[in-house]
């Protein structure tokens, strides 16, 4: 198979992210410098740059390119900045947070996906990010705090104790699962007593986190 994935990801980045308000210059570098195509399986890599979802593992996977810019636009990563991702899958969208931050923690349950994060970290150069084996609603309190809580499949519920993992004025970026097909993405931010909650954009997609009767509980 001979794909000139260069080509793609420039297709990629001028027919999907820049039509749609993905416009900051960091976040177009970094997903010009990052070669999806080493994320995943082979069987799967022509369509890595294509406008779709991308299964990994049982009911997880990568979003379309679209989605995952998205959530790093609207996580308006500062450079200094604590990020954790909790769900790193094989380290792909882990790559191009560690790129924009100052250090980043990534969680996953499963040991595959960690050893390929671990990998994949290797692979790019990454020193500024760390991995560890936890469940997907534990986030990792021993690093805490964060300055930004990135979980990028859908979940049913999310665990409002992460919030107690964050600095104040740290937000969450997640995505709420409403139905099998729809979710819908939002951005909490915690201040001192309290905190917001603010939509983003919908997200149509049959990834899950956890299994609905598996949820998170408040």
């Amino acid at each position: 198979m001979n794909i000139n994935f260069e080509k793609n990801r420039e297709i990629m980045i001028e027919n999907q992210l820049k039509p749609n308000k993905i416009t900051d210059t960091n976040i177009l570098s970094v997903f010009n410098m990052i070669s999806k195509e080493n994320f995943i399986s082979k069987d799967k890599i022509n369509i890595c740059y294509s406008d779709q979802d991308i299964s990994v593992k049982q009911a997880r996977g990568y979003l379309k390119n679209l989605h995952l810019a998205q959530i790093l636009y609207y996580a308006k990563i500062k450079k200094h900045e604590k990020v954790l991702h909790i769900g790193g899958l094989t380290g792909y969208l882990s790559v191009l947070i560690a790129k924009l931050s100052n250090e980043i923690y990534v969680t996953d349950k499963d040991e595959d996906c960690v050893e390929d994060i671990i990998k994949n970290f290797k692979d790019n150069e990454i020193k500024n990010g760390y991995v560890f084996i936890q469940n997907f609603s534990e986030g990792l309190m021993e690093k805490k705090p964060y300055d930004l809580i990135i979980i990028d499949c859908p979940q049913y519920k999310i665990n409002l104790d992460l919030l107690n993992q964050l600095n104040v004025e740290g937000r969450i970026i997640y995505i709420e699962k409403i139905n099998k097909e729809l979710s819908k993405a939002y951005k909490m931010t915690k201040f001192e007593n309290n905190y917001s909650k603010e939509f983003l954009f919908d997200v149509f997609s049959n990834f899950y986190l956890t299994r609905k009767e598996e949820g998170f509980n408040f």
